[in-house]
């Protein structure tokens, strides 16, 4: 391999001596793809042309150091190589933040389809490496956002992300438990978010070992029943939101039932559940009562 070049031929057995030692091939192809910089067509393209020329951004060495680090530990490969595909973004990540999980790139589409319009101010709550107050700040560029986290590490990352992707003068990160930070613009929240913690308790206990001794306790379990950090969020929005503001959610594939009872039970309006892309209820947005105020661009 010289200047990071190499033939497909030896790529591919490199790539069998590295499944040999175990793991998955998707998640080496992960890896080719995100730290050796060779797209999945790429990759695809060299079973039919094993002998063309393949341009790495990455040693193989370095390359099989992650993939064994992977292998001996369990640590996700997205801490590994510092970095997530998400959306159309890819996402900073370390120990002590939640990987971003793909079923929330669904939680921005909910944003944008039922706030109808350019939200003045939003917030997200638990905002962990900051993907959603990201996503949301480049939609809406005229917006103010605040994004709350009660874990240093996770405001850290996020101020990374929010840096990298041009909004850091349009979110403001606060450091507390839900909507205490943001106590002093209460009232005036057109649309807040939330990807709380929500996982029970017992069922945290039998994550795979990927996630269980390497994402954050904190940004995964959610008690007991799973509903502990939901029920805060639900109970904070009738002196947050604005008249007529949404407040959208993602919950466990189990509790939709239990979700929306509590908007329900908190007097919320127009209380709907949404499914995911394999059509499991994973979602729940509401409105407070009261008439929605316009946002215009200008």
């Amino acid at each position: 391999m010289v200047n990071g070049q190499l033939d497909g031929e030896q790529l591919l057995a490199w790539r069998r001596q590295q499944l040999a030692l175990g793991g998955s091939p998707g998640d080496l192809d992960w890896l080719l793809d995100l730290a050796g910089g060779l797209p999945w067509r790429a990759q695809h393209q060299l079973w039919l042309h094993p002998q063309q020329p393949v341009q790495l951004t990455c040693d193989l060495n370095q390359l099989e150091a992650m993939w064994r680090c992977h292998l001996d530990t369990a640590e996700p490969l997205q801490y590994v190589v510092g970095r997530c595909p998400w959306r159309d973004l890819e996402i900073s990540v370390a120990p002590g933040v939640l990987i971003p999980r793909q079923e929330t790139e669904l939680l921005v589409e909910l944003a944008l389809e039922l706030a109808l319009s350019c939200p003045g101010c939003w917030a997200d709550l638990g905002t962990g490496s900051g993907c959603l107050a990201l996503a949301l700040a480049l939609a809406w560029p005229l917006s103010c956002g605040w994004a709350v986290d009660c874990s240093p590490d996770a405001l850290r990352q996020a101020a990374v992300n929010l840096a990298a992707g041009g909004v850091a003068d349009q979110v403001q990160l606060l450091e507390g438990s839900w909507w205490q930070p943001l106590r002093p613009w209460w009232g005036q929240f057109e649309l807040v978010v939330s990807n709380p913690p929500y996982i029970p308790t017992a069922v945290w206990a039998d994550l795979e070992p990927g996630v269980r001794n390497h994402e954050p306790l904190i940004a995964l379990d959610g008690g007991l029943d799973g509903l502990d950090a939901l029920r805060q969020v639900v109970a904070g929005g009738a002196a947050a939101l604005a008249p007529g503001g949404l407040l959208l959610m993602e919950h466990h594939f189990d509790q939709s039932h239990a979700v929306i009872d509590l908007l329900n039970a908190a007097e919320f309006a127009e209380v709907v559940a949404h499914a995911d892309l394999e059509g499991v209820k994973r979602f729940a947005s509401a409105r407070w009562p009261g008439s929605r105020r316009d946002c215009h661009d200008d």
